[in-house]
């Protein structure tokens, strides 16, 4: 499917500039709140990305306030079992085309991020975020666990510091999250969009094909015994090698040229 320069859904916002695709949750009035709906739309959205391969590097971010409050609360009120569970599946659903398409999703972090959307910035490859911009699971204060942001906040942050944001509720600031590893950088929020467009832009330079079995790689390797990863990273550096666009960089580095890759 051939994507214009700018689309949109009813909630989100979607662009292309430079090879680098702009998402935006764009439901300010509900604090850009994870709806059914929402994640519906941005499940079906990133899957488009990930199989169009028009744009290299993706940079997920909110309009208006804050970059996402997390759920829906009154949807979830509102909702018996059944309903919840398919809601908190759609939720999965998207983590998993943001997991499963092959560009980097870096995080455009500004406001607050809790509950889902702590979980939606842990998901992302990548994260930026304002000097002001806060993070926190505080689902225990209202007798809903965040246990699904836990699976992603615990493999960014590590468990102690996890529990500590899942047990009080307790916000966490910009510069402590770049310390514990939520983030990659922190910026004024007036460079913001500046910092996560350049970053998007640096990794857009490089063969998608390339990036896509880079980032599948670090996923599959991440948990694994070192010695199991080890052995599993060398089965694929070993096809990467012998990959065009391998050869291709390869000869223009030697041949001290740009490279053109063969999936642009």
């Amino acid at each position: 499917m051939q994507f214009p320069a700018k689309m949109s859904y009813k909630n989100l916002l979607y662009e292309e500039k430079n090879q680098v695709g702009i998402v935006s949750l764009n439901r300010p009035e509900k604090r850009n709140a994870l709806s059914y709906e929402v994640l519906q739309e941005l499940t079906e959205l990133l899957n488009k990305i990930g199989e169009d391969k028009k744009v290299k590097s993706v940079i997920l971010k909110g309009t208006g306030k804050v970059f996402s409050s997390g759920h829906d609360l009154k949807e979830i009120n509102n909702s018996n079992t059944q309903e919840i569970l398919q809601l908190f599946q759609n939720c999965y659903e998207t983590m998993e085309a943001m997991r499963k398409m092959p560009q980097p999703v870096i995080a455009q972090v500004h406001g607050i991020a809790t509950a889902a959307g702590c979980q939606l910035v842990a998901a992302c490859d990548l994260a930026v975020a304002a000097e002001d911009a806060r993070f926190g699971t505080p689902g225990v204060k209202i007798g809903l666990f965040c246990t699904t942001p836990a699976v992603f906040l615990s493999r960014s942050v590590g468990r102690k510091k996890a529990m500590e944001m899942l047990l009080t509720g307790d916000m966490m600031p910009a510069k402590d999250a770049l310390t514990h590893g939520l983030v990659n950088q922190v910026v004024p929020e007036e460079e913001l969009e500046e910092t996560a467009v350049k970053m998007a832009e640096n990794i857009a330079q490089y063969s998608l094909s390339i990036l896509g079995m880079g980032k599948k790689a670090f996923y599959q390797q991440i948990n694994m015994e070192d010695f199991q990863a080890l052995e599993y990273a060398t089965r694929v550096i070993g096809l990467n090698g012998n990959n065009v666009n391998s050869k291709e960089g390869i000869s223009a580095f030697l041949e001290k040229r740009t490279p053109q890759w063969q999936d642009d």
